[in-house]
């Protein structure tokens, strides 16, 4: 059976960053979005990320920002992975040298298939909630049966995940790994470690059987 990997989104300190990887977190995701209460700055995400213990991604969140911007993070900070939130193209995503995920807020309109085919030098897509003016962590989710089956093993699904629904998601959807922030925080950029333990014995239960 192929179990769900799962990222926790929005560390902002490295001691936080390593309790969530030792309590089964298969990537971290660090903010580089300034308007965030999440985000970090340079000097404290290349902390965090030389702190991991190996084997955990660490993934960079980027909103609209320039190529300059980018590059000048990945000067200094080792990220795995790449993170787009906003209108990005794949040309744009595409020219970093990472891999990349892009990341899709569940709009009425939005069409998985066409996205999928769009983004197909993505790594994946992850879903998140609409919610206008806002690109992603509202701690909202938004109707699962939207995603069709065929594609769901590839998705990474995001969107008001917290420990009383995780494992509902997990079994409904069956995606390839969730994405949690909101759900495991005591206040907005501040994480739980208790919150954090909880989400992951329902995402990963087999780690405390």
């Amino acid at each position: 059976m192929t179990q769900t990997r799962v990222k926790i989104c929005g560390l902002r300190q490295a001691d936080d960053a390593v309790f969530a990887a030792q309590a089964g977190a298969d990537a971290i995701g660090l903010v580089f979005y300034p308007p965030s209460p999440r985000a970090v700055d340079i000097a404290t995400a290349a902390d965090i990320a030389r702190a991991l213990p190996p084997f955990v991604s660490c993934v960079g969140l980027f909103v609209n920002a320039t190529a300059v911007d980018i590059e000048q993070v990945l000067s200094q900070v080792p990220l795995t992975l790449l993170q787009f939130h906003g209108n990005e193209t794949p040309e744009f995503c595409n020219q970093f040298q990472l891999p990349w995920i892009k990341a899709i807020r569940m709009r009425s309109d939005i069409n998985l298939h066409q996205q999928r085919q769009c983004y197909s030098q993505a790594q994946g897509l992850l879903l998140d909630a609409y919610k206008p003016g806002v690109p992603g962590g509202t701690g909202d989710h938004f109707d699962w049966q939207r995603i069709p089956s065929d594609i769901a093993s590839e998705v990474v699904l995001a969107g008001g995940l917290d420990v009383h629904n995780v494992q509902q998601a997990i079994d409904q959807v069956k995606p390839w790994a969730i994405d949690v922030s909101g759900g495991v925080e005591s206040h907005k950029g501040i994480k739980d470690r208790a919150k954090i333990s909880a989400f992951m014995g329902q995402a990963k239960p087999y780690l405390t059987e």
